[in-house]
């Protein structure tokens, strides 16, 4: 299987699960991991992208949707983690639920060495703000770990995390 019929598989997926959630609305910051997620948004007419600027727009935006009874994912590189702290403790204070999908970089088979100190911050970061983290490492997992993640925050109304590690991914050559 070729890597671009793997991201589509997976990418597929995932989206049918989001969709099914009743996810509705994706904002996200471009990104390579998350480009085919972006493209099946796109390409339905029951769902909505939303192009941020920063990743915590996003935070804000899912908040809102969760205000008018609507379900959000935040999706972005794990190098907009970091952009986000402050927006996380909004979360924790106003108790609710947010869902990113969150393409990792500084980690398996990174090249960048600009990558690696937020790559090796994000779970960290996560745990000390309080967000449930649940990472993908082998394409047999995406499933259940992406199922997992959706009822945690939208059944579950917590803040979680779907961390699609570069292992998952394939990592970026330069």
């Amino acid at each position: 299987m070729t890597q671009q019929s793997v991201d589509d598989d997976w990418s597929a997926t995932l989206f049918r699960q989001m969709l099914d959630a009743g996810v509705d609305l994706f904002a996200y910051v471009p990104d390579a991991g998350n480009k085919r997620l972006i493209e099946h948004v796109d390409a339905s007419n029951e769902t909505r992208s939303v192009l941020l600027t920063t990743e915590e727009e996003g935070i804000a935006v899912c908040a809102g949707a969760d205000l008018v009874g609507k379900r959000a994912v935040l999706c972005m590189q794990s190098s907009g983690v970091g952009n986000c702290v402050n927006y996380l403790s909004l979360v924790n204070g106003g108790r609710f639920p947010l869902l990113m999908v969150v393409s990792m970089r500084g980690d398996f088979g990174e090249q960048n060495p600009w990558q690696y100190p937020m790559g090796q911050a994000v779970e960290p970061i996560f745990e000390t703000m309080g967000v449930l983290t649940f990472k993908v490492d082998e394409p047999e997992d995406l499933e259940k770990t992406a199922a997992a993640a959706i009822s945690a925050a939208m059944k579950g109304s917590q803040s979680a995390a779907l961390v699609l590690s570069q292992k998952f991914l394939g990592a970026k050559a330069f």
